[in-house]
């Protein structure tokens, strides 16, 4: 099925995957959003690449560090830690990139910038994760990654390793966040809710900033929304996201994609800390995020709400309107009040 084409998004060369050469070879194409991803009858997959991938060794502003490191050499799974100027022991917010759960990269250049910018206004460590992408590795692929890396944080953190010790020496495991954007938001609400039956980590706090969540029912914004050309989320493609991310036979209401379907019940029970979610007032998952914030509150968790006027999904990443930077200015901010709080 062949889907429009989202905003521009591009891929880890350590993926290693080829682009528009012996297409033949794999049969006809059977997911498609154009100009992001094309999947084959085969399950060969193409991502190409649109956005600029960029070192870690790319000079940053604000007097910020960034440096790649291997958690898990048998996933591939990996982070790049931004770590600002400091001499104390600083909060920890691991962070996960959006992408539907099938396209992005920890090394997006949009990502660099934004994360660099973050870490050195709020004054916190970033960790931001490299997990591994669906169709290859579908759900709870990407959640599992999430765990390991905060399992990875803690042995870290308390072993005193040489190799780690110039930002793990500087983490305070009494005030680690879960962060991330779109599919990212959607996998650090998941792993802050495993987290809250480990007794891994006491996490302080998740920050979602646009979740991408879904359900079989359309709600009002997913049906009416007008959306500009440049849209960074369709409903279209967030349908071919969850056929590719989903395990097979699944819909729409699967918890991992409706975190309502087992009602308010569910919430209750759930071990969560206080949440940030960021709405954008000209997405199509408003409706759907506003929801998800009603669901908690009247679950009894703590919730923050801010709804940023103007400005459709991922605008802090792709800066794709006008408004996009002074509510970029507002969320990193509001971000670092509430880490402050």
């Amino acid at each position: 099925m062949r889907t429009k084409r989202m905003a521009a998004i591009s891929f880890d060369p350590r993926f290693n995957l080829q682009v528009g050469k012996n297409n033949h070879q794999h049969g006809g194409v059977v997911e498609e959003i154009e100009g992001l991803i094309r999947v084959y009858i085969d399950g060969h997959v193409e991502r190409p690449p649109i956005v600029p991938i960029v070192p870690c060794t790319l000079p940053l502003d604000h007097s910020v560090t960034a440096k790649d490191v291997v958690i898990d050499k048998g996933t591939g799974l990996w982070g790049r830690i931004y770590f600002p100027s400091c001499h104390g022991k600083l909060p920890l917010l691991v962070y996960f990139h959006g992408g539907g759960f099938c396209v992005g990269s920890a090394a997006w250049s949009c990502y660099n910038e934004f994360l660099s910018k973050l870490a050195a206004t709020a004054n916190c460590l970033i960790i931001s994760v490299n997990y591994r992408l669906a169709p290859e590795n579908r759900l709870p692929a990407a959640y599992e990654d999430g765990f390991n890396t905060l399992t990875w944080v803690k042995e870290q953190a308390l072993s005193g390793s040489s190799e780690h010790k110039w930002w793990a020496k500087h983490c305070s495991l009494s005030s680690v966040y879960l962060a991330g954007d779109s599919a990212g938001a959607n996998i650090a609400y998941n792993v802050a809710a495993w987290l809250g039956t480990s007794g891994l980590l006491c996490l302080k706090g998740t920050i979602l900033m646009q979740p991408f969540f879904g359900g079989e029912a359309r709600t009002w914004s997913e049906k009416h929304t007008a959306q500009p050309h440049n849209s960074a989320l369709t409903l279209s493609a967030s349908d071919t996201y969850w056929r590719l991310s989903l395990p097979p036979g699944a819909n729409r209401d699967h918890p991992w994609c409706n975190p309502l379907t087992n009602g308010a019940a569910r919430l209750r029970d759930l071990r969560l800390p206080t949440t940030m979610v960021c709405i954008s007032e000209m997405d199509i998952l408003k409706d759907r995020n506003l929801e998800f914030c009603t669901a908690l509150t009247s679950a009894g968790k703590r919730v923050e709400t801010t709804i940023y006027k103007g400005v459709g999904h991922a605008f802090q990443i792709l800066h794709n309107s006008h408004l996009s930077q002074p509510r970029t200015h507002e969320m990193i901010s509001q971000i670092k009040a509430f880490i402050n709080e």
